[in-house]
């Protein structure tokens, strides 16, 4: 129980490590949750395995939010901008391949070095390869970061408009299995339209 009107020191602790996991997000170019918050534990001298200590995703993205509002609200904004109007430009490249837009690009935390995310559950991810093979596109192989369970068959990089893109792509069947928040391109283009409502009179 907190005493003199103070938080526990659990609570302030978590703080503690969300604030600074977010700034190391918004200013390292950290995109993994879980990094983030393991390195910003072993900092501040947290056991990084006390699952009471470490913060959520949730509240590290509160954090992360606060953090880029505060000092990096106009350039955030225009980077948001140019982001998914890349990636919608990209997904409708892609779009045999059923592209869904994924990570910060879509749910606005995307700082100065985030990456476009795109998940993609084409037949075979070779035929992603071979996709961009032909269409010239140099692209790099990068292991995945997920867990096995809910790994991707391959992660490929490659840059689009001067912005890094990730591509991960899944079996076809895993379309219908994949919760995290993503969004078709129709939705991507309803966002830019939003953004930029001049742009589509």
């Amino acid at each position: 129980m907190a005493e003199y009107g103070f938080p526990p020191r659990g609570t302030q602790r978590r703080r503690e490590i969300a604030v600074l996991a977010a700034r190391m997000m918004a200013e390292d170019g950290i995109d993994d949750f879980g990094f983030a918050k393991r390195k910003a534990a072993r900092q501040l001298g947290s056991n990084e395995g006390a699952g009471k200590t470490l913060p959520t995703n949730a509240e590290i993205e509160t954090e992360l939010r606060r953090w880029q509002t505060l000092y990096q609200g106009g350039e955030l904004t225009e980077r948001l901008s140019d982001m998914r109007q890349a990636a919608a430009g990209l997904m409708r490249l892609l779009d045999k391949f059923k592209p869904y837009l994924t990570g910060g690009a879509l749910d606005g935390t995307a700082g100065r070095y985030a990456e476009i995310e795109l998940d993609l559950f084409p037949e075979s991810a070779k035929d992603v390869e071979i996709f961009l093979l032909d269409a010239a596109f140099p692209f790099e192989h990068r292991e995945a970061r997920k867990t096995p369970a809910d790994a991707p068959e391959a992660v490929l990089t490659l840059e689009w408009e001067d912005i890094p893109v990730r591509l991960s792509i899944y079996p076809a069947p895993a379309e219908r299995h994949r919760r995290q928040p993503r969004a078709r391109l129709a939705q991507v283009e309803a966002l830019v339209a939003t953004q930029n409502p001049e742009e589509s009179d």
